[in-house]
């Protein structure tokens, strides 16, 4: 049976280079980091050089990258340590962020009673900056987390425009860069945003593996203790192949960058001429120049084909979602439109979309004959 994978907004197969890099290490370099000896030694060279060259592409010191166990991992520990340490007595954030910021902004209201606020959204999908000027216009010491690009429509927030708002206002900036390290150009020196993150295994490398950007001196505590690895501010030794296979991961998606965003590029116009003309009824939730590799519609078919699609296309080898997979359990719909659409629309069949440059057209000539069928 053909096997499509179109669900690389929730995860992505990994680079050869990266298997290769990360086999070397594992057979190689297996010592502990923080050991003095020449097998540590070595592991401590990799983790370095790894930390510098991933500062090298978002144009940082080395000093501001934090290893940690990927995107959750990092939202939670900024949150936290910026409502506990730095004394944050406010959140802005929106309701169509990941649940890892979701879920710990909840969390952390009921535990220190800190105030938060929520950014409109618009019906496309993107944020009412107006509306959050107006909501920093209150004096508090606030903290504003809101994501790059969302992981389920592909709507694009203007880094550089939010940085400055809140760099007027004196209000601190995190943002959820998951879907967006790896796949689009960020400049850390020309951006002045506080706090990033990324998680390998959306740009080709390792599971388990990411890092949070936090630029110096910025008062971060930790949120696990132990030993005094990455600086005192993350506790556990590091996982040097998978640190190693995440910087060559990085590496290698930033040098064909250019190419492969307008190979996925071009697969997601095809897709949109494909459906236009077999489905025309069909709509995209968001805009269609939102992210290049992420596309959300609404099919026009029956509510009652909502449950069953995704095993239908399943059945024929083709993987896609609702959603983001961490909520890919629940029969609930997704947060995110629930913000953006009717509630007759929710109840239609709809589906995300998400190419890599190992997608082809015959891919898509695959899901549009299959979702004929449907």
């Amino acid at each position: 049976m053909k096997k499509v994978y179109l669900d690389n907004a929730s995860t992505t197969a990994m680079r050869p280079e990266v298997i290769q890099e990360m086999t070397k290490v594992m057979v190689e370099d297996y010592g502990n980091p923080s050991s003095t000896h020449s097998f540590g030694r070595n592991g401590k060279t990799i983790l370095e050089l790894s930390r510098k060259s991933i500062a090298k592409h978002l144009n940082c010191t080395a000093q501001e990258i934090i290893f940690t166990s990927g995107g959750t991992e990092a939202d939670n520990w900024i949150l936290r340590s910026a409502v506990e340490d730095l004394k944050i007595e406010r959140i802005i954030t929106s309701k169509i962020e990941h649940h890892a910021v979701l879920h710990t902004v909840w969390v952390l209201k009921e535990e220190f009673n800190i105030q938060v606020d929520y950014v409109n959204v618009n019906s496309d999908g993107s944020l009412d900056l107006t509306h959050l000027s107006n909501l920093l216009s209150e004096e508090k010491k606030t903290l504003v987390s809101l994501m790059h690009v969302n992981n389920e429509t592909g709507a694009i927030l203007d880094l550089d425009r939010v940085s400055l708002i809140c760099k007027q206002y004196n209000a601190l900036f995190h943002s959820d860069t998951v879907q967006s390290v790896g796949k689009t150009e960020i400049d850390l020196q020309k951006t002045p945003v506080d706090f990033i993150l990324a998680s390998a295994h959306k740009f080709h490398g390792p599971k388990g593996v990411g890092f949070a950007f936090v630029r110096k001196n910025s008062g971060l505590q930790p949120l696990l203790f132990g030993g005094e690895q990455e600086k005192g501010l993350r506790a556990g030794t590091e996982a040097v192949h998978q640190i190693a296979g995440m910087a060559k991961a990085l590496s290698v998606s930033y040098e064909k960058l250019d190419q492969e965003r307008a190979y996925i590029l071009d697969l997601k116009n095809y897709l949109i001429e494909q459906l236009e003309i077999h489905f025309p009824d069909f709509r995209i939730n968001g805009k269609k120049d939102d992210f290049y590799n992420i596309i959300n519609i609404i099919l026009p078919f029956s509510s009652d084909k909502t449950s069953m699609l995704l095993f239908s296309l399943d059945m024929k080898g083709i993987a896609v979602s609702r959603g983001s997979a961490c909520q890919s359990g629940s029969i609930k719909p997704s947060h995110v439109l629930n913000e953006m659409l009717s509630e007759t629309d929710l109840k239609l069949p709809n589906l995300r979309i998400s190419f890599s440059h190992y997608n082809t057209k015959e891919d898509i000539d695959w899901l549009i004959e299959s979702l004929k069928t449907v």
